[in-house]
């Protein structure tokens, strides 16, 4: 088990990078199992001058991209997966209960179901201080 992950030990599993890479701490890893990440959502993110102007708003999208780093971060700290992306193979379902807004961090996690050859399914529950703001049902293809 791997934990307290900063920005540049995520950076090392992950080949994402400014401003796409959306998860700011990893507080525990399992490797080919689960994994629980921090994203603290700010107001100086760009997104914010557009969605919404007086009324900012984290989309949707961006959770569930953040929920997909966070088991990315499951699956390629296997040995097997070292230096490879996973990619966005399905997202199965994804609901949303609460709006994310700036000032809010993320608590999320990512638990692998499934994991054979090349291919990885996930449950997804990102949570604003206990509440849950999306889940969802991942598969990651790597490539």
């Amino acid at each position: 088990m791997l934990k307290d992950l900063d920005v540049t030990q995520i950076q090392k599993i992950l080949p994402h990078r400014y401003p796409m890479l959306l998860i700011d701490r990893v507080d525990e890893v399992e490797p080919g199992q689960y994994a629980i990440a921090r994203r603290n959502v700010t107001i100086n993110e760009t997104v914010f001058n557009g969605h919404f102007p007086n009324n900012p708003v984290l989309p949707g999208a961006l959770i569930v991209e953040s929920l997909a780093q966070t088991g990315a971060v499951a699956l390629l700290s296997q040995p097997d997966f070292k230096g490879k992306t996973a990619y966005f193979g399905g997202i199965k379902s994804a609901e949303f209960r609460r709006v994310v807004r700036p000032g809010d961090q993320m608590l999320l996690k990512v638990e692998l179901e499934k994991v054979k050859g090349s291919i990885g399914i996930g449950k997804a529950v990102a949570t604003v201080d206990g509440q849950r703001a999306c889940t969802a049902e991942l598969t990651f293809m790597i490539g």
